[in-house]
């Protein structure tokens, strides 16, 4: 029988206004993150209130999240990257120790 090896990853969450998630992907795309996933039209409760997840106009009315799961050392570029928007803008992020079965699709070429 043959074993499973899972590889230690992290996982970055990141919860922003639709109108901002240009920025939050060139940031990914700048540190080189492998890939990314987004999630639209969020609702939930957070620091500001009730956010309602239907669109009003378009995806940029809306919240966003985006997802990545990166090698350590990409965590604090992308931190780094996204602390001043942070400082001027409303959303989160989250990171949690993650686990995946493919190393190679979450490490990309150039570090």
């Amino acid at each position: 029988m043959s074993t499973i090896k899972l590889h230690p990853m992290k996982e970055i969450k990141v919860i922003i206004d639709g109108e901002h998630l240009n920025f939050v992907t060139e940031v990914l795309d700048r540190i080189k993150a492998s890939g990314y996933t987004i999630f639209s039209n969020l609702s939930g409760k957070g620091h500001s209130g009730f956010h309602e997840g239907h669109l009003m106009f378009n995806d940029t009315s809306s919240l966003q999240m985006i997802l990545t799961v990166v090698p350590e050392e990409k965590v604090e570029p992308i931190l780094s990257g996204l602390k001043p928007f942070l400082e001027r803008h409303s959303g989160s992020i989250f990171v949690i120790d993650a686990s995946v079965l493919r190393k190679d699709h979450f490490d990309s070429a150039e570090s």
